[in-house]
């Protein structure tokens, strides 16, 4: 099985966990977080953690240290001694993504990458999340981006949708029943 497909089955039982507990699901997110930069900021520390050759209890101990300092009693913190218990800590940073995913889900929230060939204004950028939002059924998080190669309009990525309004894609399509007319 995949370290992915291994970080899914944790991440859907920690949130499963969190939601039956009524804890906040964000803040277990922010601990989360937490422990995942700790790993990225401090290689070293990383390598202890993931090597094969360094016993659990080494491990355990560790982690035990960390999260101690960063969320005594939580369910990330039995979940990370159970991935130490399991010389699994290699799935953290996996695990905080997976996690982040279903958190968006069970929250109704869908991110959109949106490409413009300008900058558009704040309000704009309002409208443009709420119509996005009336689309999907659910909240929007907006990331932006300009390419000045669309020349105009906009180019919305939801998931695996695409909503395409570019001036350089109706162009395109223009010059596509063109050549086929002729």
């Amino acid at each position: 099985m995949s370290t992915r497909a291994s970080a899914a089955r944790y991440a859907r039982a920690l949130l499963d966990v969190v939601i039956a507990e009524k804890i906040d699901p964000q803040q277990v997110e922010r601990q989360l977080e937490a422990i995942a930069n700790l790993l990225t900021e401090h290689p070293e520390l990383k390598k202890v953690l993931t090597n094969p050759a360094v016993p659990v209890s080494g491990k355990r101990g560790v982690m035990q240290e960390l999260v101690g300092r960063l969320a005594p009693v939580t369910p990330v913190a039995k979940l990370l001694m159970l991935l130490a218990d399991r010389d699994r800590l290699v799935l953290v940073p996996d695990l905080l993504s997976v996690y982040r995913e279903r958190l968006m889900d069970h929250l109704q929230i869908v991110r959109a990458d949106v490409t413009t060939a300008t900058p558009l204004p704040a309000d704009r950028l309002a409208q443009l999340e709420q119509r996005l939002a009336e689309v999907t059924g659910r909240k929007v998080t907006m990331t932006t981006k300009v390419d000045p190669a669309i020349i105009g309009g906009v180019v919305a990525q939801i998931g695996s949708t695409v909503y395409d309004g570019s001036v350089a894609t109706q162009l395109e399509t223009m010059r596509q029943r063109l050549l086929r007319q002729s």
